[in-house]
């Protein structure tokens, strides 16, 4: 009766009841009836507390003379492990498709339902396949245009089906014509200013789209070489004197000192179609409200991608406009900054006075 009540008062036994997959491979239980031992999540029928003993590894039930367990296989890789492998090994073989794999076809591949894919897919990498996909020819859409013998090869070579389709992408994701990209990206003129604001100097840069870059710090040089490091080959503009610009460097500027600024700012953002997700889910947090990573990852339906998100939202070039600062630590911590966490701790300060301030 010693020996049952010690194991009932064992944390452990609450797991092995409960079956708990999240403590596979942190201990292994063994049954003296049966000789066998087990992972925590073992479905086989619960044994009598008194005929079980804990162990640290598999080695050590072993070395204890138990065999493992043929149901739940306790020396296999945990089923997260091999779901991750599994869907490592589907990422890579993507990469090398020249043509994009219909749904069933990449079901096939890895042996599961395309239902089963699609969830695990969505769950590990934080977005569906086809999403992961377009953002693989996104990619290497640059690569592929340059290294074409002409345009119509980069079409297929880059697995479109169209024409159509082709110029429609490219367009979007090069921010210029692939012909255009093809003479080194010569044609993407960049009007840039440096002006004072709240924060000290900020850096608004745009192309003919929209807002391609707001960088902030104090050293003006240091933000023009930051600029000129992200477009090497477009024509950046030194002086500008046009209305339109300067009205949009205003409002940049307004926005940056007066967080309820509602003036809507034209954005031309690129990147992964993951990041896409985070950077849209950052433009929806209420002024004078912050979320954590998990609480944003939860929110694009990733929630094991916390850790993807805080990356998404270092890679954010377009301060302020797409708010990363508004996402701190879950326990409310300043995280880093990409500009620095004592101007994100400013903005944070200067949206709560602002919020409060509308309220009263």
């Amino acid at each position: 009766m010693a020996k049952q009540t010690t194991i009932e008062n064992d944390p452990r036994w609450r797991l092995v009841r409960m079956r708990d997959a999240s403590a596979d491979g942190s201990f292994f239980y063994s049954v003296k009836t049966t000789g066998v031992y087990c992972k925590p999540s073992c479905a086989s029928r619960t044994a009598l507390p008194r005929n079980v003993e804990f162990h640290a590894t598999t080695d050590d039930a072993e070395h204890a003379g138990f065999r493992p367990c043929k149901r739940c296989q306790p020396t296999a890789p945990a089923r997260a492990q091999r779901d991750k492998q599994l869907i490592a090994t589907l990422c890579h073989w993507l990469a090398a498709q020249t043509k994009t794999p219909t749904l069933d076809e990449l079901a096939a591949h890895a042996g599961v339902s395309k239902f089963h894919l699609q969830r695990m897919f969505k769950q590990i990498t934080g977005v569906t396949p086809k999403a992961y996909a377009a953002a693989l020819k996104r990619k290497q859409l640059p690569a592929t245009i340059t290294r074409a013998a002409t345009i119509t090869d980069a079409i297929y070579a880059s697995g479109h089906s169209s024409a159509g389709q082709f110029y429609a992408t490219s367009n979007e994701v090069l921010g210029m014509t692939p012909t255009a990209l093809r003479r080194g990206g010569t044609a993407l003129h960049i009007q840039v200013a440096v002006a004072h604001c709240s924060l000290g100097l900020a850096l608004i840069a745009a192309t003919e789209r929209g807002v391609c870059a707001i960088l902030l710090g104090d050293d003006e040089a240091g933000l023009r070489t930051d600029l000129a490091q992200r477009f090497p080959k477009a024509t950046i503009a030194q002086n500008n004197n046009g209305a339109p610009f300067r009205q949009l460097v205003q409002h940049v500027v307004a926005l940056v000192d007066n967080p309820h600024n509602d003036q809507v700012l034209p954005l031309d953002i690129q990147g992964t179609a993951f990041q896409q997700r985070v950077w849209h889910a950052l433009r929806a947090i209420p002024v004078g409200t912050t979320v954590s990573y998990q609480q944003l990852a939860n929110t694009i339906g990733a929630p094991t991608a916390a850790r993807a998100v805080a990356t998404a939202c270092a890679a954010n070039a377009i301060a302020v406009a797409i708010p990363c600062h508004r996402v701190v630590r879950s326990s409310g911590e300043l995280s880093g900054y990409r500009w620095g966490v004592e101007r994100k701790r400013a903005l944070l300060t200067n949206e709560a006075n602002a919020s409060g301030a509308k309220r009263r």
